[in-house]
């Protein structure tokens, strides 16, 4: 008796610690450098501009722009009321929301392969550089990357159920999970026929089938309004460049790494054969779920990209869970080779691994957590022009993008005359606001003294393209002269007197 209870209670310290560690490894892992040395970077400052407005005025400019992130945006401006406009509002739901999806790896590994294999892939979730780079990031593909890893436990263990009635209330979170996911990013409904994949990876029975597609054709229903409208703003993504050879090659990789640990799964289920199925269910295993969870995404984007340019490695983050469960069953493999020549050496591999993973991506990590990681800094500019500013100065924006670090640090811009503009963002329902004609901006400089031009930096400028852009260009060089140039992080501040 003694020993049953002391088997008990090993068991469940075991179900706690394979996803509670997991768990708060990500969190560390995301709360280290978190303020990447206080900058901002021009996609998260969107999420910061956008997160200051009130909820009508947020409502209007989806009508115009960023319709696909409209839940997010309310969901951040949320935030930013309770708690405050920080970095660490801006990101804590990233990190967060990683660590989330770090235990679903764990868990779902632990009941698929065991607890070495949970142990493995929640580890190695926030480890993996895709991962690492939006761990810290005020954008939503964390998020939806954690509502993914739920769906798929949901999924696995209503698997291992079976058909039943007692089973509809987890076919309904799996199908809400699938939607709140699409409603942060539509995209992700490219789970759906990764969840198909398994279902006939396994012959799921007839039963299955029907409820997978009641519930994932009511999730698609709930965000076809908002697929339909957000193609009516397709122009955003029209900077994404045509699909191209050198664009596969990092999925190429991926799919690699993931078919060996698929491999190592199989193999380490044939070795086990005599044993206990883990999974509860013939068929059931890491490779049928993590295989198609990593794939299926990545096919699909390509599929997609070729219809219309969409390949962006963060659209489709959320499969990077399959590839973690992947690693950790490859991991949980190699500990059961190992258990029975080192058994004490076998309860240490998994640690090991971790411990020395983070060593060797040390560089990749300390990248990441660097604001040269980004393409530029609106923090960073913006104190370069509150040292250069003079009241009754007037500021320039090239292009009218780049007014995101005003909006983000509007102290710093105190006293300066923002000349082109003719309506703001939030009274323009826009993300940059709406500038004045040519002819009134030549005019409005032409009655100016000094300028600072917030643009950005000489590497990674473009020719003005604009209208507007290129008269800004044209008077100060026919009337003006540069007496201060500085460069800071990817952006760059001029400082123009009027010649004479």
């Amino acid at each position: 008796m003694p020993s049953d209870i002391s088997a008990i209670a090993e068991s469940r310290c075991r179900r706690l610690l394979v996803w509670l560690v997991p768990l708060l490894w990500t969190l560390g892992l995301g709360l280290w450098g978190l303020s990447r040395q206080d900058s901002v970077w021009r996609d998260e400052a969107a999420t910061w501009q956008v997160a200051g407005r009130s909820p009508g005025e947020i409502w209007a400019m989806l009508a115009n722009v960023d319709a696909v992130h409209g839940f997010y945006y309310l969901l951040m401006h949320w935030l930013f009321e309770v708690f405050g406009a920080s970095t660490a509002t801006l990101r804590l739901p990233s990190v967060l929301a990683v660590s989330a999806a770090a235990a679903c790896v764990a868990l779902i590994g632990r009941r698929l392969a065991g607890f070495w294999a949970g142990l493995g892939g929640g580890l190695a979730l926030g480890l993996l550089p895709a991962v690492q780079f939006y761990l810290q990031e005020g954008r939503p593909y964390a998020l939806v990357a954690a509502g993914a890893g739920l769906a798929t436990l949901l999924l696995v263990s209503l698997l291992e159920r079976g058909p039943g009635r007692r089973t509809w209330p987890r076919w309904a979170a799996y199908g809400i999970a699938v939607l709140v996911c699409a409603l942060l990013n539509w995209l992700s409904l490219l789970v759906l026929p990764a969840h198909a994949a398994t279902l006939g990876w396994l012959r799921a029975g007839r039963g299955v089938w029907l409820r997978w597609a009641a519930c994932g054709s009511g999730a698609v229903a709930g965000a076809l309004p908002l697929i339909l409208f957000s193609r009516g703003q397709s122009e955003q993504v029209s900077w994404i460049p045509p699909l191209a050879w050198h664009m596969l090659i990092g999925p190429g990789i991926l799919l690699a790494i993931g078919g060996l640990g698929a491999w190592a799964d199989r193999s380490g289920r044939r070795d086990r054969s005599d044993r206990p199925d883990l999974s509860g269910r013939k068929g059931l295993s890491v490779a049928a779920v993590g295989l198609p969870l990593l794939a299926v995404p990545q096919l699909g984007l390509i599929g997609l990209s070729l219809v219309q340019p969409l390949f962006q490695d963060r659209y489709v983050l959320f499969s990077m869970v399959g590839l973690a469960l992947l690693i950790g069953a490859a991991l949980g493999a190699a500990v059961r080779a190992c258990a029975p020549r080192l058994p004490r050496a076998s309860g240490l591999l998994v640690p090991g691994v971790a411990g020395l993973s983070v060593l060797a991506l040390l560089p990749v990590e300390l990248d990441k957590r660097a604001p040269a990681s980004r393409v530029d800094d609106v923090l960073a500019v913006a104190g370069e022009v509150a040292g250069l500013k003079r009241d009754g100065d007037a500021v320039l924006f090239v292009p009218a993008a780049r007014r995101d670090t005003a909006l983000v640090s509007p102290g710093s811009f105190g006293g300066l005359a923002d000349v082109a503009l003719a309506a703001s963002p939030a009274a323009s329902a826009t993300l940059k606001g709406e500038e004045a004609d040519p002819a009134r901006i030549r005019a409005a400089l032409l009655g100016q003294r000094r300028v600072l031009l917030v643009t950005d930096a000489e590497k990674v400028a473009k020719p003005p393209s604009a209208e507007r852009d290129k008269a800004k260009a044209a008077v100060l060089r026919e009337h003006f002269a540069v007496v201060a140039d500085r460069q800071v992080r990817g952006r760059r501040v001029t400082v123009y007197e009027r010649r004479g």
